[in-house]
């Protein structure tokens, strides 16, 4: 058989597409570049000298180091809370058919189309109804409600390319639902599992919004940015965090990057 030949993009959807990266990327870039600055009042560009010393600057304070020890916490709590429940509820959905099926699989996809906002001020209503103060657990909660969406679609997409005859089969020589769940279902879905909570842990580390209820007297590190956004003598601290932000975002997402398509190469060979 001979392969269709491939089509090359025209000047036109290459120009857009390169448009449509140095919009998303030059201000990052930017942020970057002003970590750098030995300008600590406003932005210049470009700066006229550059430094590390507010790297130091900012290694030196406490309350960066706590709130991003808070941010680590949540996120890696709502992580695993999100792996709980959004496998569990693939498994439900992607194998069964019941009334209302769809119906929950919306809802269950609903808080990652919200914006942020719709969900904090959502949350902050439910909370003070059921009278529960706010707490490290409440922005645990508040992230796990868009975390179980990501980990859902990646399980719910790996269930539906598994073959039911694997299971069957495993039934068949005498494997309890456990053994079977263990031994068959949880090798096929360890990668997609894996690339749904690196990508959980970057989208609940920098999320604003819903982490808007504080844990005594901490914040998260987004929320600690803002605050700092202010204060025009700590500018560059605040760029600084910034770079450490998108480093530790970016490490788990092109993690799941790669998992995502070194999967999808296995399964088109």
């Amino acid at each position: 058989m001979h392969s269709k030949p491939r089509v090359g993009a025209g000047w036109g959807l290459k120009l857009a597409a390169w448009a449509a990266v140095l919009f998303l990327h030059v201000p990052l870039a930017l942020i970057i570049l002003y970590a750098f600055s030995a300008e600590d009042k406003s932005f210049i560009f470009p700066p006229p000298a550059l430094t590390t010393q507010w790297f130091a600057v900012a290694w030196e304070r406490q309350d960066v180091w706590d709130a991003i020890g808070l941010s680590v916490k949540v996120a890696t709590l709502s992580t695993l809370v999100a792996l709980v429940l959004g496998t569990l509820a693939a498994g439900a959905l992607a194998r069964h058919q019941f009334f209302g099926r769809e119906s929950i699989s919306l809802l269950l996809i609903l808080p990652i189309a919200l914006p942020g906002v719709i969900t904090g001020i959502a949350l902050r209503s439910a909370y003070h109804t059921l009278e529960i103060p706010f707490s490290f657990w409440t922005i645990v909660i508040g992230h796990a409600t868009f975390c179980v969406v990501v980990v859902y679609n990646n399980a719910v997409a790996r269930l539906r390319r598994v073959s039911p005859s694997l299971l069957e089969a495993s039934m068949d020589l005498g494997a309890n639902a456990f053994q079977t769940f263990r031994f068959v279902l949880l090798p096929q879905l360890g990668s997609a599992l894996l690339a749904g909570a690196l990508l959980a842990f970057a989208l609940s580390f920098d999320e604003v919004i819903v982490t808007t209820f504080t844990a005594g007297q901490q914040t998260t590190l987004p929320i600690w940015m803002l605050q700092e956004l202010i204060r025009p003598r700590q500018r560059p601290v605040t760029n600084v965090v910034a770079v450490f932000i998108i480093v530790l975002t970016f490490i788990p997402v092109l993690l799941a990057y790669w998992l995502t398509r070194a999967d999808e190469d296995s399964h088109n060979r």
